[in-house]
């Protein structure tokens, strides 16, 4: 299947009615799609007696089963919809919550990526001409590196491919090549910027103004900078844009300039947010994000549980489009923490040690104590010895801010780094779940 997914005009600058029109359209073709070529929906359609032609709206939706992560682990092949010698990329998730699930990606699939970066890119204020820094690794099977690659080209921009860490060669690159935009995960900003403090670099007069964050929030529920978005500001005035993607969404939200969520493009992804009665909620309340992928030749998902928790926002944004768009989340439905009474996800506890200027690195560990509650221990890499108590203050600073505090421990810069980025990651580790 190759999907006309390229309205004749943007159809996020459309009317809500006529968004949902279109969805509802594209919709109904991947249903038929998937009833015709899916082994595994073509299965799940027969034990449920579902027939999909009675399925025509969006509210109909929740008349279908969801899919799982577990369903992806349990029969990956089962969901591929078209023959293998059609697969021209093989990526795998990245196991973040288990068992890493295969992806294979047609010709076409890769056409899409690159048309969905291409969007989000232009919402991010890019244009033929701009120079994008990339540190993010291309390799190791990861989708959104490929991704970012395939935007840029097709958006006529130029593109830098750098990989993750080493600050020297990122600061090398940008005083040879100046770029204009660099996109890395929001945390290593700090590292460039006390590198560029410790080297003499002039940063804040360099080639770059604007830096596309990826796997990390910059935002609270409110669109205001979180702390790591204002230590970032404080120190270095760039336009900061804030993404939120998946391998399983093969769709990005990006923010426009008014950072007001990350708009979806709904030619390539129908979004649900559900409660925990597994019905959608009310715009504007957070759930847990599902999605069902448009466009998608190979792999496409019906109703997936992402596991995410945001809002949906409705209201037109200032940028003028009606697309609908998601609040930065909230964390992981499966990452909820209950410490001390207290619930909280693993980004308020991030934001507390980003905004620490003494704290290095960390990495959080969630466990179940002896009494059947939930323990959290951090670890935290020093920059330098503080003439206090730097576990005793750190404390302060959790209750401060979450009400209560985790247990802390101080281990060597080195050994945490090494937890961070362990020899298989593509992404760094700060929170780990052994529960």
């Amino acid at each position: 299947m190759v999907q006309e997914y390229i309205p004749m005009t943007d159809i996020e600058y459309s009317s809500p009615a006529e968004i949902k029109a279109f969805q509802e359209g594209l919709l109904r073709k991947a249903l038929d799609y998937l009833a015709a070529h899916s082994p595994y929906y073509q299965r799940i359609f027969a034990e449920k007696g579902i027939d999909v032609s009675t399925i025509h709206t969006l509210e109909d939706l929740t008349r279908l089963p969801f899919t799982e992560k577990k369903d992806l682990q349990l029969y990956n092949d089962d969901f591929l919809c078209c023959p293998k010698e059609k697969i021209v990329d093989y990526i795998t998730t990245s196991g973040t919550l288990g068992e890493p699930v295969t992806f294979g990606c047609t010709d076409a699939d890769l056409n899409r990526l690159a048309y969905n970066e291409e969007k989000s890119f232009a919402c991010a204020g890019l244009k033929p001409g701009n120079i994008l820094q990339l540190m993010t690794t291309i390799d190791k099977r990861f989708m959104a590196g490929l991704a970012y690659f395939l935007g840029i080209r097709k958006l006529g921009a130029s593109i830098i491919r750098v990989g993750n860490g080493i600050p020297e060669l990122q600061w090398d690159t940008i005083q040879r090549l100046h770029p204009d935009t660099i996109m890395c995960v929001p945390s290593f900003i700090l590292r460039l910027i006390e590198y560029a403090e410790e080297h003499g670099i002039d940063y804040r007069n360099s080639s770059v103004r604007r830096i596309i964050g990826i796997g990390e929030g910059l935002r609270d529920q409110d669109f205001n900078l979180n702390l790591l978005g204002r230590r970032i500001k404080d120190k270095w005035d760039v336009d900061l844009f804030a993404t939120y993607s998946s391998t399983e969404m093969g769709a990005t939200f990006s923010e426009c300039q008014y950072g007001q969520g990350g708009h979806v493009h709904p030619e390539l992804i129908i979004v649900e947010i559900i409660g925990d009665d597994d019905q959608p909620v009310p715009d504007g309340q957070p759930g847990e994000v599902v999605v069902t992928t448009l466009g998608v030749e190979a792999m496409p998902l019906l109703r997936f549980r992402t596991g995410d928790i945001a809002a949906k926002r409705t209201e037109q944004c200032q940028c003028g489009r009606w697309s609908y768009r998601l609040t930065p989340l909230v964390g992981r439905k499966n990452n909820m923490i209950k410490l001390k009474g207290t619930t909280l996800y693993p980004p308020a506890i991030n934001d507390v040690l980003d905004n620490t200027d003494y704290v290095q690195n960390y990495i959080v560990y969630v466990r179940s104590s002896s009494a059947g509650t939930d323990q959290v221990d951090v670890c935290v890499g020093l920059k330098n010895e503080p003439p206090f108590d730097a576990v005793k203050d750190l404390k302060d600073r959790f209750r401060s801010r979450i009400r209560v505090a985790p247990n802390i421990e101080i281990l060597d810069v080195d050994e945490i780094a090494r937890r961070n980025f362990p020899a298989k990651s593509r992404k760094p580790i700060k929170f780990v779940d052994l529960r």
